[in-house]
C-alpha cells in the first residue's frame, strides 16, 4: 500500500511525503527541518525510511530545508544539473555522496520506487514535476505550472493520484494588492496555474480514470481553499462527474499535514 501526504503546500513552503512502507521519499523540502520533522511525526513517520529528497526547482519555498535535512540525516538530494547549479549556493556544504544528479525524462530507481521527472513550464532553471511508480501504481506531483499543454498533460494521464496546482483565482489576483509586474509573472506561461485551468485538468484526468486528486500550492493572497475546491467541483460536475462519489478531491494545507491518502 502506498502512503501519500502533503506535509506543506504553498508559497511559504512545500514538502510531499510518499512511501510504500519500506522506502519513502520527500518531494521538495521548502520549510525548516524542524517543521518537517514535526509534520512527519504527526502522520506517524520519521526520517528513518526517507531514502531521498527530490527537488522540483530551486525556489526557496521548495529547498529551504533540504540542505540541513540532508546533512543531519545523511539523505541524498536528487535534482537535475541546471537545478543543482541554481540551488547549490543556498543549501550549504554537502558531501559528494549526498549530491545526486538526475536527468529529466529518465527513470531513476530508488528502493522499490521508480521516479521519473518531467518538464513543467515555470520561471526556474529547469523545473520538473514527478511521476512515482510503485507496485503498478502511478503518483504524480505537478505544481508551479505556468500553463497546461499536451506534453505536460501526457505525464499526468493514467495516474492513480495527482497533486495538482490550483494557485489563484484570476479575479482575486487582478483586483488584489500585488504590483502589476508580479501579477504579470503569475499569469504568464511560466507562472502559476489558476483554479479554472486546474478544474479543467482535473475533469479531463477524471474522465481518463484518475480517482484521487489533491489541489496544492494555493496562493494566500489570491485564493482560498473553499474557492479552489468549488471551482474544481464545478468543472467535474460539468462533465457529469460527482466530486464526492466518483472521485476523491481535497485541498492541501499550507501550514500542516493534509489528510493521508492510501493507494
Amino acid at each position: 500500500m502506498i502512503k501519500v501526504c502533503s506535509l506543506f503546500s504553498g508559497s511559504s513552503g512545500n514538502c510531499i511525503f510518499v512511501s510504500n512502507g519500506d522506502t519513502a521519499v520527500l518531494i521538495d523540502a521548502g520549510v525548516s527541518g524542524k517543521r518537517i520533522e514535526e509534520a512527519l511525526k504527526s502522520i506517524g513517520e520519521s526520517f528513518d525510511k526517507i531514502a531521498g529528497i527530490f527537488i522540483t526547482h530551486e525556489h526557496s519555498d521548495h529547498i529551504s530545508g533540504a540542505g540541513i535535512l540532508s546533512r543531519r540525516y545523511k539523505i541524498p538530494i536528487y535534482a537535475n544539473s541546471l537545478t543543482w547549479n541554481a540551488m547549490r549556493p543556498f543549501l550549504g556544504k554537502l558531501t559528494p555522496d549526498l549530491i545526486r544528479h538526475i536527468e529529466t525524462g529518465r527513470e531513476h530507481i530508488i528502493g522499490d520506487m521508480t521516479v521519473r521527472p518531467f518538464p513543467i513550464p515555470h520561471d526556474a532553471a529547469c523545473p520538473v514535476g514527478y511521476n512515482i511508480f510503485i507496485d503498478g501504481k502511478k503518483i504524480t506531483i505537478a505544481t508551479d505550472i505556468g500553463h497546461m499543454n499536451k506534453e505536460l498533460l501526457s505525464n499526468l494521464v493514467k495516474s492513480d493520484m495527482v497533486l495538482l496546482e490550483s494557485n489563484h483565482d484570476i479575479d482575486m489576483l487582478m483586483t488584489g494588492r500585488y504590483p502589476w509586474p508580479l501579477k504579470q509573472r503569475i499569469l504568464s506561461d511560466n507562472g502559476h496555474l489558476c483554479n479554472e485551468m486546474a478544474g479543467k485538468t482535473v475533469a479531463y484526468l477524471a474522465e481518463c480514470g484518475t480517482k484521487l486528486f489533491l489541489l496544492g500550492h494555493l496562493s494566500k493572497e489570491n485564493n482560498f481553499p473553499e474557492l479552489a475546491y468549488q471551482t474544481v467541483c464545478n468543472a467535474l460536475l460539468e462533465k457529469r462527474i460527482n466530486p464526492t462519489k466518483d472521485v476523491y478531491l481535497d485541498v492541501a494545507h499550507r501550514d500542516r499535514a493534509s489528510k493521508v491518502l492510501y493507494i
